[in-house]
């Protein structure tokens, strides 16, 4: 009888990032007679005692370094820096641990990119192969052409949690990628937690958002688009906001003001007239008590990305979704949700006062949205992928 594969996964997280989540999942639905993982975390979280009742193994290495491309310069000169002399000096007993278990294990998957460095240093100390997961489509710089090279240059094999991101990667890189697409697996919770506090009982459309505030993830055009459906006396939509909303004195317009008085996105709410359309509820360690508790989810990413994990969770809920983007998998406009190309508030305000006016649409594309994933992500297959991947990376009969 062939014996397990023995696989050391790195997680950047603790179960509170999507790509943690993800992991989890997988593992969860892996077939333990062909993989037997030992996960490492980055960070203490709800995930290792879900890991420990599975019977996985897991450590938590807050040493374990963490770098990846950014959008701006100026930003990627401070990341790197502040890495370089930093980050990785601090890493070096997560680097003697790592190689002194690494004999252990048939094969190491980091995954996350922005493992890239701990990938780049490992492969010449050892023969054990090593697989990364790509789930980030970096903007175009010198910076992210680097990360993404180093990547193919070490690894054995890629898996893309899109196509989107396997052909930013194949741009960055400048030819063809080793390494497949598999979706993240996703399945509503065994057990539907209970709504969170106060949302289940308001009449209106209840619109959740689960993103910790950032330029890029468009958390902020939530309050343009309140203000659009309150300019047409349509304050019958609750946004209920889950996250971090500091904001930065480096902002735009009226948010950066805010943000240079100690504001928060809360305070832009008021200062645009809008707050009684808004509950923010901050850091919520159980997302799915604000997805089970509203109508849908609203993800209006300045990035046109509505394939991630909230967006697979939310459909898989049985909640549409409605986002920004061209692809349209997940998504498909007025099927599974609300799916625009660009932010054009008006635009996006006749959709939304079209599901407030007609709730039982809005069931109708939760269910269209369950069913699609169900049949794309559904949990067991998309592990079964997985498995498949590792064995033949590790060169190991299936």
């Amino acid at each position: 009888m062939t014996m397990p594969l023995r696989l050391l996964c790195l997680d950047i997280e603790g179960g509170y990032g999507g790509s943690s989540r993800s992991l989890h999942e997988t593992l969860r639905h892996i077939d333990r007679n062909l993989v037997e993982p030992v996960v490492w975390c980055r960070k203490e979280g709800p995930i290792q005692n879900q890991y420990r009742a599975l019977g996985i193994n897991t450590r938590v290495m807050p040493a374990m370094p963490t770098i990846t491309a950014l959008p701006r310069l100026s930003r990627n000169l401070y990341a790197f820096g502040h890495f370089i002399l930093q980050d990785w000096p601090r890493s070096t007993r997560f680097r003697h641990a790592l190689l002194e278990a690494v004999p252990q294990f048939d094969l190491i998957h980091c995954n996350h990119e922005s493992l890239f460095f701990v990938g780049r240093w490992l492969a010449p100390r050892t023969s054990t192969p090593i697989t990364f997961h790509i789930r980030t489509n970096l903007w175009d710089s010198a910076f992210a052409r680097f990360e993404v090279r180093t990547i193919a240059n070490t690894a054995t094999n890629l898996v893309f949690i899109t196509e989107n991101e396997r052909d930013t990667f194949q741009r960055h890189l400048g030819g063809e990628p080793q390494g497949q697409v598999i979706y993240n697996p996703a399945a509503p919770p065994e057990s539907p937690p209970s709504p969170y506090p106060g949302i289940a009982g308001d009449s209106r459309l209840r619109l959740a958002s689960l993103s910790n505030f950032s330029w890029g993830r468009g958390v902020d055009r939530l309050i343009d688009l309140a203000v659009s459906l309150a300019a047409r006396g349509r304050r019958d939509i609750l946004f209920v906001v889950a996250g971090n909303m500091r904001l930065t004195a480096s902002l735009p317009g009226k948010l950066g003001e805010v943000a240079r008085a100690g504001g928060t996105l809360v305070d832009y709410a008021k200062a645009r007239g809008v707050a009684d359309m808004f509950m923010f509820l901050g850091h919520v360690s159980m997302p799915e008590s604000v997805l089970i508790g509203c109508d849908a989810l609203i993800k209006l990413s300045r990035e046109a990305n509505p394939w991630g994990r909230d967006i697979i969770e939310s459909l898989a809920m049985s909640r549409p979704a409605i986002s920004l983007g061209r692809w349209d998998t997940f998504i498909s406009d007025g099927e599974t949700g609300i799916l625009h190309e660009t932010f054009q508030p008006d635009a996006l305000t006749d959709d939304i006062i079209a599901l407030a006016d007609n709730r039982g649409r809005v069931a109708e594309m939760g269910c269209a949205g369950r069913d699609r994933i169900a049949q794309l992500c559904d949990p067991s297959a998309r592990a079964g992928d997985m498995a498949q991947f590792w064995q033949e990376a590790a060169d190991i009969p299936g």
